[in-house]
């Protein structure tokens, strides 16, 4: 397993929309468990491929205190979407930013597992707020464009500041 390089707002590359995936192979099983790796290390509770600078439909996520009930969805898809709430998100490719986001209360997501097979899940709370954040990603999409533009300009550029003192 090796620790993979998360791509950190404004870049370019996180508007990338990532393509289905055609076979879970050993690849794609490297990659599941490199990201996941990287997820941990970096105390996130969710990281979709594209923010690795893979532009494939891969999500894995981990909501619990543990951290040790890893999700994969592979080609996700969100097929319901019922109510309206809001939470307070962060991300991994926007460090230290969390802003008030509204999303559906519950959704159903299809998606296929580490081994290739098809499943359904009933969500809401926390892990609906997840998955809809992390499909973003593969969309090509930052939660912070959920944002007004006065604070997406703002945020961007806290980070590029940010970034420029960090070299």
């Amino acid at each position: 397993m090796a620790l993979l390089n998360i791509l950190k707002y404004p870049d370019e590359r996180l508007h990338t929309v990532a393509k289905p995936v055609g076979e879970i192979d050993e690849r794609i099983r490297t990659l599941v468990a490199d990201m996941a790796e990287t997820m941990y290390e970096a105390r996130g509770i969710g990281l979709a491929a594209t923010q690795v600078n893979v532009h494939e439909r891969v999500v894995v996520m981990d909501l619990s205190e543990e951290r040790n009930e890893l999700r994969v969805f592979i080609n996700p898809t969100i097929t319901v979407r019922e109510g309206e709430t809001t939470y307070e998100e962060g991300c991994l490719s926007v460090p230290g930013i969390y802003d008030t986001v509204t999303r559906a209360e519950r959704i159903t997501v299809e998606a296929l597992d580490i081994d290739g097979k098809p499943f359904t899940l009933e969500a809401d709370g926390l892990l609906a707020i997840c998955v809809q954040h992390e499909l973003d990603h593969l969309n090509g999409k930052v939660f912070v464009e959920h944002l007004s533009p006065l604070k997406q300009n703002r945020i961007k550029t806290k980070l590029k500041k940010r970034s420029r003192l960090e070299m």
